[in-house]
């Protein structure tokens, strides 16, 4: 487990992280969501013991990680930009990082760098950037780390291999103590992957939230109703997070079990009611929205 308490870092004037706290629960995938400049990098550096926060406190596994190779043999990062020897191939890099990671496991990075159609003794500065990424993420799992942190390390990646590493991931969680924590500006990017997701705004966390969770209790409802009065009353009845009109359509997105919402809509005998799909990104606009914050201004 990962315990961030009270953390403020400032690069001169520049308050990068404000008063940071989090706790991120083992073998689940955490998604570090926020735009360029909110924080993550540097809150990333921070987890790793990189950096060192001005005031509170990192904890992995109980142990402050700051200037401590103990805790830190317990972490891989990969930064937003990867960084290879000059000259260097996937199996140049391979060896570096089994003589800093003894559980490097050399034979199945082979394997894998195979599998995703990767040459192992190629110059890495020949790779295209979605290749480059692709044999990070492969040298972070092989690594045998419990937790990766993963900075942008999805950007760029096409969608079958997104869905390769997803499922690689799971696959790491099942069978070892294994925590990826992705920090990303795009929610797009981390809906179909993560469990817990976490919004950066302005160097502080603004939610926090388990997305199963998020998407049992918060609801789309797309509905028309006989009369003015009984969409009234509906609204006044719900948790109504968001609201939008359109004609004689009404679409609320209200919290509450599906269950819930459905038996108060279906009292009034719509004309129309019917539950929709919703995306990650309309959940956290309309958590946003109710916290005082309009994410449109900030997220993509």
């Amino acid at each position: 487990m990962i315990e961030i308490t009270g953390v403020n870092k400032s690069f001169g004037d520049q308050k990068a992280l404000d008063h940071i706290v989090a706790t991120i629960q083992e073998g689940s995938i955490f998604g570090l969501i926020g735009t360029n400049g909110a924080g993550k990098s540097t809150l990333l550096r921070v987890m790793s013991g990189v950096l060192k926060a001005d005031a509170g406190m990192v904890l992995v596994d109980g142990e402050d990680v700051y200037e401590n190779p103990s805790a830190k043999s317990k972490i891989f990062f990969l930064p937003d930009t990867a960084y290879y020897f000059q000259n260097a191939t996937a199996k140049t890099m391979a060896e570096y990082y089994k003589v800093i990671y003894p559980d490097f496991d050399m034979a199945r990075f082979r394997e894998m760098t195979a599998g995703f159609g990767l040459e192992f003794n190629r110059k890495l500065a020949t790779f295209s950037k979605g290749m480059k990424r692709q044999v990070s993420i492969l040298l972070g799992i092989c690594s045998g780390t419990k937790y990766l942190f993963c900075d942008e390390s999805f950007d760029g990646l096409d969608p079958v291999v997104r869905q390769a590493v997803k499922s690689i991931f799971a696959s790491e969680i099942m069978n070892r103590e294994f925590t990826p924590i992705i920090a990303s500006h795009n929610l797009r990017e981390l809906e179909d992957i993560c469990d817990h997701v976490g919004l950066l705004h302005k160097g502080g966390i603004l939610l926090s939230r388990d997305l199963e969770d998020m998407k049992y209790h918060i609801h789309k409802v797309q509905c028309v109703f006989k009369n003015v009065e009984d969409e009234e009353e509906i609204l006044g009845k719900l948790e109504v997070l968001r609201q939008e009109k359109r004609g004689s359509v009404l679409n609320i997105i209200a919290r509450g079990t599906k269950q819930e919402i459905m038996m108060e809509i279906q009292e009034k005998k719509p004309l129309l009611a019917e539950i929709l799909p919703l995306t990650l990104e309309e959940i956290f606009i309309s958590e946003t929205e109710v916290a005082g914050y309009d994410i449109k201004n900030f997220i993509s």
